[in-house]
């Protein structure tokens, strides 16, 4: 019986690390490492330990004889990742022999502890990379952390930013809360750097200070309409169902029987899949007391994912799409309106279970009629996917009351209400856009606006001695979870070679007098 790896994966490697046959990939040092959905276990070469299972911190990896039916195509998409779709068996590491470490000639270039002072590192931001780069400092060196987060909960986009409806994958934030008790952190909640203190505050009392503020904006549409009420931004959806402290209760209406949302990643998917569920089986998760009592009255029965490109460049993962395809009374439909569809989903399926759009294979094409109202037959609800298709205004006389689109060159409907060929008016009085994350300007450090990132080099910032950046804010909203452990690596390692030779700013003052100013400003 071999083990598969599922949907919450979160690309962490903890796996990697205690597989004795190296039979999981792609490896921290392989080439696609970070760049694939998940990772991925050869079947041809699991020893069934078990010892992936135990290490996982998201409850990602089961044994293929216990999967759900839901589960099952798993099992296929890992094996498949080894059948000439991914990693060739011929790359170094494939013969699946033990995990033995390769001796090499011994290096004497390596940063250690004993190397500099004990540092004191302040992190400003408690999500995954900012506790990545702690767990890094606190294991590895005799370093003393502080923690300081504006929000009166620790987690980020751990604890405000996944579905509640993903236990598994919000059950990382356990493995990072065991480093806030930690006898060399100091946890400041409600502290915001550029409000009670300022970046230079900070930085007199810290050897180093690392950024790790995420991207906490999102990105504008930039369309006629687009502040009209109703539409608002996915971010906001994803605050609001999560509690988040800034998100008023009644930030969201749903009494519309139609969503529109703009996009087809995973934040828009997960978005839907809120939108539509049954709110009894959200009951028991985490989800905000007064989100569960808006869907309970909720009357949407349909929700639309407009995608600009073709379902071959859908910008979920397969796994979440995948999973959305399991949904208790809820019917999903692809919007058959432009023949490129039709013809990329079918060219997928036939090419094998690796790639995304072939899992549309299944899922009924229509030519929906968006005059009619959303169809509830028997009370069940619906996703719609609408691909080719790009949103080019939002209407309304005082709230929202429709999305303006364009139609695909197969549209055999014509132009609809818009009056304009190639376009037409799908009715909604909700719009969500879920179009991406957008890092903002910190208080005190530099800032490039076309990436929303701040300028660093490893992690170290432009014109800034002693303060550094990892996650989103130094690379993008690109990524998963785990990809914050090699971003955070960078960073750390950037910061000891300096502490190393000598580039660290003295403090001016101490941990306590930080505590006091804190208590203060706070």
């Amino acid at each position: 019986m071999t083990f598969a790896i599922t949907q919450n994966c979160c690309t962490d490697a903890a796996c990697v690390a205690v597989c004795p046959v190296n039979c999981i990939h792609p490896t921290p040092g392989e080439r696609d490492f970070g760049t694939t959905e998940t990772l991925y276990i050869d079947p041809g070469a699991c020893i069934d330990c078990g010892a992936c299972a135990d290490a996982c911190p998201v409850d990602a990896v089961h044994p293929v004889a216990e999967l759900t039916p839901a589960q099952q195509p798993y099992a296929g998409i890992n094996a498949a990742y080894f059948e000439g779709t991914g990693r060739p068996a011929s790359e170094a590491g494939a013969d699946h022999g033990p995990n033995f470490h390769a001796w090499g000639a011994p290096s004497f270039d390596r940063v250690l502890p004993a190397d500099f002072a004990p540092l004191r590192v302040a992190i400003v931001g408690t999500g995954p990379a900012g506790m990545y780069a702690a767990e890094d400092l606190l294991l590895h060196t005799r370093s003393e952390v502080t923690l300081v987060d504006r929000l009166p909960a620790p987690g980020g986009l751990i604890r405000y930013g996944v579905a509640p409806d993903h236990p598994a994958t919000k059950r990382i934030g356990e493995t990072f809360a065991r480093f806030h008790t930690h006898p060399r952190v100091r946890l400041h909640l409600g502290l915001d750097v550029g409000t009670h203190i300022t970046a230079d505050e900070l930085a007199a009392h810290h050897d180093a200070v690392i950024y790790a503020v995420g991207a906490a904006s999102d990105r504008r549409l930039g369309i006629p309409g687009e502040d009209l009420p109703g539409s608002i931004a996915a971010t906001t959806f994803v605050a609001w169902y999560n509690a988040h402290p800034e998100v008023a209760p009644d930030a969201v209406d749903l009494s519309s029987d139609r969503v529109v949302v703009v996009g087809n990643g995973n934040v828009a998917l997960d978005v839907a899949r809120i939108l539509v569920a049954d709110p009894d089986s959200l009951a028991g998760t985490a989800i905000a007391g007064h989100a569960l009592e808006e869907l309970r009255r909720s009357k949407v029965r349909e929700v639309v994912l407009l995608g600009r490109r073709g379902p071959e460049h859908a910008a979920c993962t397969g796994t979440e799409l995948l999973a959305l395809k399991n949904l208790p009374g809820v019917d999903l439909v692809v919007d058959d309106h432009d023949a490129r569809i039709g013809t990329a989903i079918d060219a997928a399926g036939a090419a094998g279970a690796a790639h995304k759009a072939g899992l549309f294979q299944d899922v009924p094409r229509e030519a929906v009629d968006w005059s009619a109202p959303p169809r509830a037959a028997g009370g069940r609800r619906r996703i719609v996917f609408r691909f080719h298709s790009e949103p080019l205004a939002l209407h309304g006389d005082g709230h929202l009351r429709a999305v303006r689109v364009t139609s695909g060159a197969g549209d055999a409907r014509g132009a609809g209400e818009a009056g304009e060929a190639g376009e037409r008016e799908i009715p909604a009085g909700l719009a969500l856009r879920a179009i991406g994350y957008r890092g903002v300007p910190q208080a005190g450090l530099p800032f490039d606006e076309e990436s929303g990132t701040v300028p660093h080099e490893g992690g170290r910032v432009t014109g800034r001695p002693g303060t550094y950046v990892v996650g989103w804010i130094k690379r993008g909203p690109s990524g998963g979870i785990g990809t914050n452990r090699r971003c955070a690596a960078e960073t750390v390692g950037t910061l000891l070679a300096d502490a190393v030779a000598g580039r660290l700013p003295a403090p001016t003052g101490g941990a306590r007098a930080f505590r006091r100013l804190a208590r203060r400003r706070r």
